[in-house]
């Protein structure tokens, strides 16, 4: 019973491995497809986006029949919820490198000339980095590098706020590229969003690994304290 369950178990991991490999390649070419002002570049990935939401549900359902066939206890127990919680989680990865391309589509059609383009680069890096750390850190156990992963999540969201600043500023200057400057603001919040994912997986790996709940915390290093009701 219990090699049976461990075979599935690495099984559903291998599928895991894929679909966060398939998630990173759909932001990476999405932001790409935005660099390069390439909507043909961008369409792909917004037709590629059915493949990843079938992988998700195939890993869903076999969770399922895990918990279903073996009914596992413990860390194997969180082990399975951590797969269920972290391929949801990649999916949203991969919707948001579709929001990307959709941008990126639009961004193209504006003439080079006439705007004046963002560099996401620096944000893609941290933004990339973090999925990728956390990733490892669910592969290996990591808490340790997870936790890093948590605490690097303001560097991203300060450049969103330099962003915003920055759009605002352009669409002042430049009104009738105003749409464009959305497109590139629509972009940034998907990027932040996607470091946001990230540190969710984190907190889902110190879940695992140490069964406890550190979100809405701000250290990772402190239990979440009991809700208080409110006296009526």
């Amino acid at each position: 019973m219990r090699e049976h369950f461990s075979k599935a178990l690495e099984q559903l991991q291998c599928l895991l491995a894929e679909q966060a490999a398939a998630a990173e390649n759909a932001v990476a070419e999405a932001i790409e497809a935005v660099a390069q002002h390439n909507s043909a570049h961008a369409a792909k990935i917004i037709d590629g986006d059915l493949e990843i939401d079938c992988q998700e549900i195939t890993i869903e359902e076999e969770c399922l029949k895990l918990l279903a066939l073996y009914q596992p206890v413990a860390v194997d127990l969180r082990t399975v919820i951590t797969i269920l919680k972290v391929n949801n989680e990649l999916e949203r990865v991969a919707d948001l490198a579709v929001n990307i391309a959709q941008r990126a589509v639009d961004m193209a059609s504006f003439p080079e000339e006439k705007i004046e383009k963002f560099d996401f680069s620096q944000m893609f890096a941290l933004a990339r980095q973090m999925l990728k750390k956390a990733l490892d850190a669910l592969v290996y156990h990591d808490t340790r590098k997870a936790a890093d992963v948590i605490d690097s999540d303001d560097a991203v969201d300060d450049i969103h706020k330099d962003n915003y600043g920055k759009v605002k500023a352009m669409m002042i200057s430049h009104p009738e590229e105003a749409s464009y400057y959305l497109d590139c603001l629509t972009v940034s919040r998907a990027l932040e969003r996607i470091a946001d994912i990230a540190t969710n997986i984190c907190e889902d790996i110190i879940y695992l690994q140490e069964g406890k709940i550190v979100r809405h915390s701000h250290c990772t290093g402190k239990e979440v304290a009991p809700c208080q009701k409110k006296p009526s």
